[in-house]
């Protein structure tokens, strides 16, 4: 005769498949959190693209059309053609210099395999040439 502890075969079921049932929950949260975590904010993918140009980008020289509170709009020819880019300088505000209206010669960064993809200013380079005084 089985004992008060002992299950039917369909209670034991009922139960095998509760526990399956939380453990795909629970592996359904870990796998979103961990997904959640893993993606790369957009300020992050900007600092790396930045980045990248810095370490591989080709220097050229381009010309610096308008200047708006945190957006450099710049010039520059590559191979004939000419390419119109601006950058926005928000996240990197507090390294450049305090009037850059005045500035009009810059040094650009670019991707030979896509010339359109390039920067003036970044973290650890900047293109943006000190201004003479002629007296």
């Amino acid at each position: 005769m089985p004992g008060i502890l002992a299950w039917s075969f369909a209670e034991a079921e009922g139960g095998l498949a509760t526990l399956a049932a939380v453990a795909v929950a629970l592996l359904a949260i870990i796998g979103y959190r961990a997904w959640r975590n893993g993606r790369v904010t957009a300020g992050e993918r900007e600092r790396r693209r930045r980045a990248k140009l810095t370490a591989h980008g080709k220097l050229g020289d381009a010309v610096l059309v308008e200047v708006r509170e945190n957006l450099l709009v710049f010039t520059y020819n590559v191979r004939g053609m000419e390419y119109t880019a601006s950058q926005d300088v928000s996240a990197i505000q507090d390294i450049l210099p305090p009037d850059i209206s005045s500035l009009n010669a810059v040094g650009v960064r670019y991707l030979p395999e896509n010339p359109a993809n390039s920067i003036v200013v970044s973290e650890d380079w900047t293109g943006l040439r000190q201004s003479k005084t002629v007296r």
